[in-house]
């Protein structure tokens, strides 16, 4: 992948941090999740996202796993590097660490929690690209930033002043999908963020997924990429009705107060995966919830 037409499509996994038991970083878990994804045919990663558990960790073990992830993909996928940080300065700092360690784009999350003005947000990634020459995507992740989203036509407008390059768009509607695609056209990047409706958003047209549900089924969102891709319309809504049972499990919340990180941990353990462990507060799935997974990926055809 050389060109950004290309280079900047596809299945990006925001890829799992693989911690121990204990809560300590897991190198080795992390690198081996890595070539699992990369394995499967994901066309990019993102490293140090939501899925990624940037929260959990001190800037400097982010950049950490901004390192390790980078090493493990040695250049056969572009990486976005996760650098948002509610602090404007904190953001470039951790965004120009990030190009010095080869990352190819970065993604930065709304300035979160403090509910800062529409007009401090939009100035928050103007003051960042003078600082970087990476190409800048907008998390528009509104429900775990708790500010306001970005609108299409903010987007467009920081896109036209030279200061964004991508979005991923965390909205569970395909409207911002349509919408950005007509008003900034395909040097810019329009990636759907979430789990909710990837099969509408890739038929209208979106450059590709950017979610933590591709860490466990990888191989099947990359198949559901291609068919939505060459417009393969019934064999995609197939792929993605054989997908949908998994979604649910979090969305509907069939396993219980579960969160979708453990659902993909326990999935890929039980695939013969790695999955780790996250940081507390969350935890791993129970014995009981573990069996109801497994039926259900036995069901699915996943397992025998």
């Amino acid at each position: 992948m050389t060109d950004s037409s290309t280079r900047w499509r596809g299945i990006f996994p925001a890829c799992l941090t693989m911690f121990t038991a204990e809560g300590t970083i897991d190198e080795t878990g992390t690198q081996g999740h890595v070539e699992y994804l990369i394995r499967s045919g994901v066309h990019g990663m993102v490293a140090c996202g939501t899925s990624g558990e940037f929260i959990a960790m001190t800037n400097d073990e982010r950049m950490r796993v901004v390192r390790i992830i980078l090493d493990a993909t040695a250049g056969r996928v572009p990486v976005l590097a996760g650098t948002g940080h509610y602090s404007t300065r904190l953001t470039i700092e951790m965004s120009q660490a990030a190009e010095r360690a080869g990352a190819d784009g970065l993604l930065v999350i709304l300035p979160y929690f403090q509910r800062p003005p529409k007009a401090s947000i939009l100035n928050h990634y103007r003051e960042l690209r003078r600082h970087t020459t990476l190409p800048i995507w907008v998390y528009n992740n509104p429900l775990y930033a708790a500010c306001d989203p970005m609108s299409t036509v903010e987007i467009a407008q920081l896109h036209a002043e030279g200061v964004v390059d991508g979005v991923k768009s965390t909205l569970d509607s395909v409207v911002p999908i349509h919408e950005l695609l007509t008003m900034c056209g395909d040097n810019f990047h329009t990636f759907y963020g979430t789990f909710q409706a990837p099969l509408e958003a890739l038929l209208t047209g979106a450059h590709g997924w950017i979610s933590g549900f591709p860490n466990f089924l990888a191989a099947q969102s990359v198949a559901l990429y291609e068919a939505a891709s060459r417009g393969a319309i019934e064999p995609a809504r197939r792929l993605w009705a054989k997908m949908m049972p998994f979604k649910q499990l979090y969305s509907h919340q069939h396993l219980g107060p579960v969160n979708d990180l453990a659902i993909y941990r326990a999935g890929l353990d039980l695939l013969g995966e790695h999955g780790g462990f996250s940081r507390k507060p969350f935890a791993p799935l129970n014995d009981d919830q573990r069996r109801q997974l497994r039926d259900l990926m036995v069901k699915e055809g996943l397992l025998s």
